[in-house]
């Protein structure tokens, strides 16, 4: 597949066609089904690591710790398990419907104490509604599965999981090494780097659980200081080729971005971007009165097939990081992927076809629930 073709058609106006059966929500793994046994207390529990990350919560398979465009959740996960963890060393696949595993042969040789969790997509569960569109979401939603992965351990005690989002291979398109208790492993594996420094507390269990991609209407302008934090997380976890703003509304309309010394958000651009941003996110006219829609913007039109896929891995990882801290500060949040025609670039006057929205976060102080009975 040609990646650079693809995503130029993604970022079109044209219209998908009528959807088509999704097909099975997990992968058909070879095997029987096995339970993640309990964890002994020097292992690893990865019982509670997917549980915290990828698992569903419900029959249907689509409430899940981690958000995915349409809630079709394409993303898979094959886990390469080391010595300490609650799994025997080898490899498995993840069904994330039946919390359950399905061995699939023995670890390779030098696999580190811990697990490393492979994810990949079945290209097929989001195309099937998106259509040409899909290929970005796909991307974004595997940004996002890492992030919960890397949160989940951070819940667990890991400080520095190892995250490779450099975009090299199609398969996987990301990895994620955390390491057991007590042990900080190889986290410097081939082309993995440790996740980005936490910037607040580890998570709690029941935060990670809880969180969710509020419905619109997300009105309500956050505080400059909460907006801050959203955009600073942001920006040091999508670091790599990203830059980062953040629409804002009234009484000062316009975009704006970090500060390099940390204090109110800089300002970028005056005037009303809310309304354009809606136009451009396949027309969700909600969008023009969220309180405010971070922003990940770069990769250019001529980006070879790596640079798009780090773009939009590191996008989607950065703004799940967002997400949580967002939710931390009390704001209603939901991330927003399928962006047409968003050339923000040459919208401020640059040059066209170099600064491209990639991916978005809306923002606001009341979630849709309060709002309908104001």
């Amino acid at each position: 597949m040609d990646l650079t073709t693809a995503l130029a058609r993604a970022r079109s106006p044209e219209r998908p066609g009528p959807g088509l059966p999704a097909g099975p929500a997990v992968r058909a793994w070879p095997g029987p089904p096995r339970p993640i046994p309990e964890a002994g207390p020097a292992d690893l529990d990865l019982r509670a690591l997917l549980r915290l990350s990828l698992a569903a919560s419900d029959d249907a398979g689509r409430l899940r710790p981690t958000p995915s465009a349409g809630a079709l959740h394409p993303v898979d996960t094959e886990l390469v398990v080391g010595d300490g963890c609650s799994l025997p060393p080898g490899r498995y696949g993840y069904d994330p419907l039946r919390h359950r595993v399905h061995r699939l042969g023995q670890q390779p040789g030098g696999t580190p104490p811990g697990v490393t969790a492979e994810l990949s997509v079945t290209a097929r569960r989001t195309a099937s509604h998106y259509g040409h569109r899909a290929w970005p979401l796909l991307l974004l939603d595997t940004g996002h599965a890492a992030a919960a992965l890397f949160l989940a351990a951070r819940a667990l005690g890991t400080d520095q999981p190892g995250v490779r989002l450099e975009g090299h291979t199609e398969s996987p398109l990301a990895t994620v090494y955390v390491a057991p208790p007590g042990r900080r492993g190889p986290v410097r594996q081939p082309g993995a780097t440790p996740g980005p420094p936490p910037r607040e507390d580890a998570p709690a269990p029941a935060e990670l659980l809880a969180r969710r991609s509020a419905l619109p209407p997300l009105p309500g302008a956050p505080p400059p200081d909460v907006l801050r934090a959203v955009l600073a997380t942001a920006e040091q976890a999508g670091a790599g080729g990203l830059r980062w703003s953040a629409a804002v509304g009234p009484p000062r309309p316009g975009l704006v971005g970090p500060s390099a010394d940390g204090t109110a958000p800089l300002r970028r651009a005056a005037g009303e971007a809310r309304p354009t941003l809606a136009a451009w996110a396949a027309g969700q006219a909600w969008i023009a009165e969220a309180g405010a829609v971070l922003l990940a913007h770069g990769c250019p039109a001529d980006a070879d097939p790596p640079r798009i896929r780090s773009s939009h891995l590191r996008a989607g990882f950065a703004v799940h990081l967002a997400h949580v801290t967002a939710l931390r500060h009390g704001l209603a949040a939901r991330p927003v992927g399928s962006w047409q025609q968003a050339d923000l670039g040459a919208a401020l006057g640059d040059a066209p076809g170099r600064d491209w929205v990639v991916h978005g976060l809306a923002l606001g102080t009341r979630h849709a629930d309060e709002e309908n009975t104001t």
